[in-house]
């Protein structure tokens, strides 16, 4: 499937008014802590923003093999779209409160199908800066039913955990660099990470304000997990359930470098088989 799509994976607040087409914003606010980003969002979210539930439409049910956060079926994730409003033109630009780690997911999910979506550069808080008291608790309701197709995930932008420790393969952990030493890990059972894999932690790409940084320091940041642009096409990006990964490689396409794939069971997955490898201790 033709992956091209018009727009780039992440675009500034100033940048939304260019965009060629219908823009959907889409609060996807979500917390690993058990907060509720549905509440989040009812205190107040972007005027026309629909609230794309993570557990509801951006995930299939948690198993051991998928990890907590697997893919959903393609007929639940079109479902979803459909029932905000989205059509299968529309430009979805997504934002959390957390510099788009979370929000990254659904435009991973809609650009690896095929369509225009991006990440809103800074989230909420870069929106609030340029629009003080624009927010609203007011619920957008769709005319209609969008019109969104079933199209499947495919296969060549996904990778398995029996194919993470082939040589061919570099895996790339974007949870923070505690998690990935197995110093400790609140939410998975034995800590770690997939052994001989580099850690990007996502969170270190951004600045204090939730922004990217310039593109030679995110180039530098992936450069020193040994992530060059030689080797982009071996990067198999994971994180604790394939949520945070996704803004790895969405990065990884901003700066120009090319793009991995996603293991999307992450650590949740890998972590629980007691059968597989693993390593701890800070990243070489």
């Amino acid at each position: 499937m033709e992956r091209c799509v018009q727009v780039p994976p992440f675009v500034r607040v100033e940048g939304l008014e260019a965009l060629p087409g219908r823009v959907i914003p889409a609060d996807v606010r979500w917390y690993l802590d058990g907060r509720s980003g549905r509440a989040a969002y009812e205190g107040g979210h972007l005027p026309g923003a629909v609230f794309a539930d993570l557990d509801r439409w951006l995930t299939g049910p948690p198993t051991p093999v998928g990890g907590r956060n697997p893919l959903p079926a393609p007929e639940l994730f079109a479902e979803g779209m459909r029932t905000l409003g989205i059509d299968d033109d529309d430009i979805v630009v997504a934002y959390d409160d957390q510099g788009g780690v979370i929000a990254a997911r659904l435009v991973w999910m809609l650009r690896v199908t095929g369509r225009r979506a991006a990440v809103l550069d800074g989230g909420l808080n870069a929106y609030t800066e340029a629009h003080p008291g624009s927010l609203t608790a007011d619920e957008p309701v769709p005319a209609r039913e969008g019109d969104f197709s079933v199209r499947p995930w495919p296969a060549d932008a996904l990778i398995g955990a029996d194919d993470l420790t082939e040589p061919d393969v570099l895996p790339v952990d974007a949870r923070n660099r505690d998690r990935f030493a197995g110093a400790q890990d609140p939410v998975d059972p034995r800590p770690g990470h997939v052994p001989g894999a580099a850690n990007v932690p996502c969170r270190e790409n951004l600045d204090g304000l939730g922004r990217l940084l310039p593109l030679q320091a995110i180039r530098d940041n992936f450069a020193a997990g040994g992530v060059v642009p030689d080797n982009v096409s071996k990067v198999a990006s994971y994180c604790g359930s394939g949520v945070t990964a996704c803004h790895n490689l969405l990065t990884l396409e901003h700066t120009g470098l090319g793009s991995g794939r996603l293991y999307v069971g992450g650590w949740s997955a890998y972590g629980r088989d007691e059968a597989r490898p693993v390593e701890t201790g800070p990243a070489r």
